[in-house]
């Protein structure tokens, strides 16, 4: 509840609590903490520490690689929750690595037109396009929503957030009439599904 109203500090203070009768109680590779210490990873991300939410994340991951199979969507969900971090910190080769590690994850355990799917090549294609390598973002991109376009309803808002960074790397490509087209599509589905 804390985090949720961006209290991050009194989150992480019941979730350090938490923690700590966990560990009284329970083996240090026990499932558990590994839930506790992805969520004190996610309240220090949430607080733009990224150094100490990488630090939870990889004792979430270690907990998990031990206890989970390696198809296991929650071990996915840790990959997602680091690699977003490492692309907040500028470092986009470790970022890739950890989204394509969540998204291989994802393809073997759900079927091709899955949103989670979708959410995968988005985040991989931001990573791309936060390195300016324009060509490759645009393939991602293009992969989430071509997913998108076929599992989702056509006024969803993921879909005008597919439509929007397509339209970004068309404007960082100086293609502007394409960019254009993209925002306007985006805009479209805002006007549509947001008070005006």
């Amino acid at each position: 509840m804390k985090n949720g109203k961006g209290q991050y500090t009194e989150a992480a203070s019941f979730y350090e609590m938490s923690l700590k009768i966990e560990r009284k109680t329970l083996p240090e590779d026990h499932p558990s903490l590994a839930n506790t210490y992805n969520n004190i990873g996610g309240v220090y991300n949430d607080m733009g520490d990224y150094s100490k939410a990488v630090e939870f994340y990889k004792k979430t991951i270690k907990i998990q690689e031990k206890a989970l199979s390696p198809d296991d969507p929650d071990l996915a969900l840790s990959y997602n929750n680091i690699g977003g971090v490492y692309n907040n910190m500028g470092d986009y080769s470790k970022a890739l690595e950890f989204y394509e590690n969540a998204h291989k994850i994802k393809e073997n355990a759900l079927p091709p037109n899955h949103p989670s799917l979708a959410t995968s090549y988005n985040n991989i294609g931001q990573v791309y396009d936060n390195m300016g390598d324009y060509s490759k973002a645009l393939e991602f991109y293009e992969k989430a929503l071509k997913i998108r376009e076929k599992a989702l309803p056509s006024n969803h808002p993921d879909l005008a957030q597919s439509y929007n960074n397509i339209g970004g790397v068309y404007k960082n490509m100086s293609d502007y009439s394409k960019a254009l087209e993209f925002y306007e599509k985006a805009h479209k589905i805002k006007e549509n599904a947001l008070p005006p």
